[in-house]
């Protein structure tokens, strides 16, 4: 049978009859169908799997179907005793179909016990209980879900046991069984049974707890792909690649919508120009003229959004109805993302700014204060740039820019990136995958190719490779993602031999003033211990403490040296550097981005970076793998 995973998801009006559903599976179709009015089917492609959940005829039984609906093959039906026959009738008949083609075939029904009941009928507590009907035949299945099951960390519930029991029957209490053994035999179909304590339903209420809900949705969804990889190899032909890789691959049309939506919102705001000042050279000025005796007096751009209608409509659209978990937390940690940076833009200019500011970019951790200012004790205050060749004025390093946004256009025709020079930036600033350059801007020439790949080779990139990708979040950025970029970048500068000792040191000195800010210090009291006790350059100081103050109090410049530290230990484990580019993503978010390329809802990046081709860099890479401090990185 083929599987036909490139084709269209297949679905058809109320009232299809399961003979054609049959016929689509044995063409190897996905197929979404209500089953009007006792069901509603949807398998992804052909699988050795089936996940069943019948609705109780006598209670109310909320957000239980949800958690079958993230699988990549499951059924929600009636469980009135008047709908039994049509629904065994289905399940007989695929299992029988699936079965012939893989050998063998995993009938999983899910339901729970009324809430009522977890405390007097349970002495343990709430927990899972895992029942299956022939002995030993599930062992290595059973044991996988146990293992995953019992991993789930469940907010204010805490991990849950799991018991085990053989019976009978593999069915609901109250209710028959799909299959009858014998059935089940003859259709070479394991039964297997998972009693779900329903500790995310209100008793007093009847609703939902959502976070928790939310939570057992996942670590289920997660169980169940466990189990059903364990079954599949040792009780079928088939042979996943990978847990994940069972998951869905067709990504319906909510998913796009609740997308689309979210990039919409994101759209109309430019967070980091909001929260840049656009006149930083003429508050230089005036902060010299007066002797650094008074703050200066910056300006920023005006706020292009209503921050309560923006945030109004952010809230109005509805992820609560993607049905695939995965995404479904992707995309609500975005919206909660965004809904941040509105306030912090609504913030702008008042105290509140940098508390804001630290629930987003977080403040100065002991360990990182702590290689910050070991770097500046270790790198001579007065550490130069080389000299050799001068410097490159603002249209002469974005005609190199340009150059380099022409070689990425040639490898992927899906770059449409640009250089600006504007009078409003001060030095270099990648927004929305465009190179802005300041005009005043002067670019040692011993940089300029470590910077070119920090804005290049690094944020526009990934702003490409993000934009080549069919879920829009990954060219916005996803939540933390500018520790991974800043950090990427920094490291991008290594590698092609243009970490300079100056640059590192100008890293940690953000940071120190990050943490002096937070611990209530002035702008003229930050400038000055810059100038003074670590001997900045009075124009450096001066836009370290800017960066720092700006808005109001703005933490986000300590992720660079934040992220490097993150990255070096990443690489010091021997991860590989390639997943990092598929986007602006943060590091949590990498076994998230690797399940949806399993499933291949997520694509192979068209761009890599070039600089990965030039002969020094492998035994830079190398370094990495054993373990650096972001002091052994820097060019002397």
């Amino acid at each position: 049978m083929s599987t036909a995973e490139s084709r269209p998801l297949i679905s058809a009006g109320r009232g299809a009859e399961p003979s054609d559903v049959l016929e689509r599976i044995r063409s190897g179709k996905r197929v979404r169908r209500r089953l009007e009015p006792w069901g509603r089917l949807f398998l992804d492609r052909p699988l050795p799997f089936l996940c069943v959940y019948r609705k109780p005829p006598d209670r109310s039984d909320p957000g239980t179907d949800e958690l079958a609906t993230g699988e990549a093959s499951y059924l929600i039906a009636s469980g009135h005793r008047r709908d039994l026959g049509r629904v065994q009738s289905l399940v007989r008949s695929l299992c029988h179909v699936l079965s012939e083609d893989f050998g063998g075939f995993l009938l999983v029904e899910i339901w729970t016990i009324p809430p009522s009941t977890i405390a007097t009928e349970t002495p343990a507590g709430p927990h899972f209980c895992l029942v299956s009907g022939r002995t030993g035949e599930l062992t290595l299945s059973m044991d996988e879900l146990e293992a995953a099951l019992s991993s789930i960390p469940i907010p204010a519930v805490g991990k849950l046991s799991v018991t085990f029991a053989r019976r009978g029957k593999v069915t609901p209490p109250g209710m028959a069984p799909l299959l009858t053994s014998v059935e089940a035999e003859a259709a070479r179909c394991h039964l297997l049974g998972i009693e779900v304590p329903p500790v995310y339903v209100n008793q007093e209420s009847g609703g939902l707890f959502p976070v928790v809900h939310r939570a057992l949705r996942r670590g289920l969804s997660r169980a169940l792909k466990h189990c059903a990889y364990a079954f599949t190899k040792k009780h079928t032909s088939h042979r996943p690649a990978h847990y994940q890789s069972l998951g869905s691959r067709s990504v319906t049309k909510s998913v796009w919508d609740v997308d689309k939506g979210l990039a919409r919102i994101a759209g109309r705001f430019d967070f980091l120009l909001l929260t840049t000042p656009r006149n930083v050279d003429q508050a230089w000025g005036e902060f010299k003229r007066r002797h650094f005796e008074r703050a200066p007096r910056f300006s920023y751009r005006p706020r292009p959004v209503d921050i309560a209608l923006a945030k109004r409509e952010l809230y109005a659209i509805p992820v609560e109805r993607v049905e695939d978990p995965t995404l479904a937390d992707l995309l609500r940690e975005q919206q909660q993302e965004i809904d941040r940076k509105l306030t912090m833009i609504g913030e702008r200019e008042t105290p509140q700014f940098r508390y804001e500011s630290i629930q987003l970019f977080g403040k100065v951790e002991a360990k990182l204060l702590e290689q910050a200012r070991g770097v500046l004790e270790e790198i001579p205050p007065r550490a130069r740039e080389a000299s050799k060749g001068g410097q490159l004025d603002a249209r002469a390093f974005a005609a190199l820019a340009e150059k380099e946004i022409a070689l990425l256009r040639h490898a992927y025709d899906g770059v449409d990136s640009q250089v600006e020079i504007r009078s409003d930036v001060s030095g270099l600033m990648v927004s929305r995958g465009n190179l802005l350059v300041g005009a005043t801007s002067r670019i040692p020439a011993s940089r300029v190719e470590a910077l070119i790949q920090h804005e290049v080779g690094t944020h526009i990139l990934t702003y490409c490779n993000g934009m080549a990708q069919p879920l829009r979040q990954l060219r916005t950025g996803l939540p933390a993602y500018e520790e991974v970029q800043e950090g990427l970048a920094v490291l991008a500068e290594f590698l092609v031999g243009g970490l300079s000792r100056p640059r590192l040191r100008l890293l940690a000195g953000r940071v120190v003033a990050v943490e002096r800010m937070l611990d209530g210090a002035s702008f003229i009291e930050v400038f000055r211990e810059l100038d003074r006790a670590y001997d900045f350059e009075q124009r450096s100081a001066f836009t370290i403490t800017m960066r720092v103050f700006r808005g109001g109090g703005h933490t986000k410049d300590a992720v660079y040296l934040r992220g490097l530290l993150r990255l070096l230990e990443y690489f010091g484990a021997g991860k590989p550097l390639e997943p990092l580019y598929i986007g602006k993503i943060g590091l949590h978010h990498l076994p998230v981005l690797s399940e949806l390329r399993l499933r291949g809802v997520l694509r192979t990046p068209p761009l890599r970076p070039r600089f990965l081709d030039r002969p020094d860099v492998a035994g830079r890479l190398q370094r990495l793998r054993q373990g650096l401090r972001p002091i052994d990185l820097a060019e002397k």
